[in-house]
C-alpha cells in the first residue's frame, strides 16, 4: 500500500461525484464512459475548474460496492477515476471490484502520489503546485500537460523526457485561457509533430 494513501475505512471512498458521459479529454476521449470523482486533493491547482472536490470532509463517504453498483447501471465497460487527486486513497478495493464487474479500469492523476491498484490506462497530467513521483512517469500511458501560459512548453518538455516510450503525449489548453493559448499550441504541435492537442470537448458539448 502506499505511504501516503489513506487507508479507505469499512471499504469506503469520499465520492463527489458519479456520472454516465462522454470521455472529453485525451486519447479515449469521445468514448462513453463511467466516471467516479472522489474528492480530496492537496495539490491545489490556482485554475482547477472543480475546487469543490478539493475538501473530502464535504463530501459523504460511500461503501465501494455501492459505487460500483451505480457504475454498473451504465452501458459502457470503461470507469474513469478523477478527482480531486484519486491516490490520496488506496484503491486496490475499488478497481478489483470494477474489475470483477467487467470494467477497464482508467485513472487521471497529477502523479503526487504513490499509485495503487490495478489499471488498463493511466494519464498522468502533472503539475507545478506538487510534482509527481518518478513512478508515475514509469507507468503512464498518456502525459497530459496543461498550458496556462508560455512557459508551460518547456516545463511539458521535461515532464514528456521522463516519461516510458510509447506514452501518448498531450497539450492541452486551460480552458480560460484557450482563447490565447491554443493558437500558440497548435503552432508548438506543428513544429514539435511528438505532441498532439487535447481539448475540453465535453465543455463544448455541455455535458459533464
Amino acid at each position: 500500500m502506499s505511504q501516503n494513501a489513506v487507508k479507505t475505512q469499512d471499504g469506503k471512498l469520499p465520492l463527489m461525484e458519479s456520472f454516465y458521459t462522454i470521455q472529453g479529454e485525451g486519447f479515449h476521449s469521445g468514448k462513453a464512459a463511467y466516471f467516479i470523482r472522489l474528492a480530496g486533493c492537496d495539490v491545489g491547482c490556482s485554475w482547477c475548474d472543480v475546487k469543490e472536490s478539493w475538501d473530502a470532509e464535504a463530501h459523504p463517504s460511500l461503501e465501494i460496492i455501492k459505487i460500483v453498483t451505480r457504475a454498473n447501471e451504465s452501458k459502457s465497460r470503461i470507469s474513469v477515476i478523477t478527482g480531486g487527486e484519486p491516490f490520496m486513497y488506496n484503491l486496490e478495493g475499488l478497481t478489483k471490484l470494477l474489475k470483477k464487474n467487467g470494467f477497464q479500469t482508467h485513472v487521471e492523476t497529477s502523479g503526487a502520489h504513490t499509485i495503487s491498484g490495478s489499471w488498463d490506462w493511466i494519464c498522468l497530467s502533472p503539475k507545478k503546485f506538487k510534482k509527481p513521483l518518478a513512478e508515475a512517469f514509469e507507468v503512464a500511458d498518456e502525459l497530459k500537460v496543461i498550458i496556462y501560459n508560455k512557459n508551460d512548453f518547456s516545463w511539458a518538455e521535461k515532464m514528456a523526457s521522463k516519461v516510458k516510450w510509447g506514452c501518448k503525449l498531450y497539450l492541452q489548453p486551460e480552458w480560460s485561457k484557450s482563447q490565447q493559448m491554443l493558437p500558440q499550441i497548435i503552432s508548438y504541435v506543428k513544429n514539435n509533430p511528438h505532441w498532439e492537442i487535447s481539448l475540453q470537448v465535453h465543455k463544448f458539448m455541455n455535458i459533464p
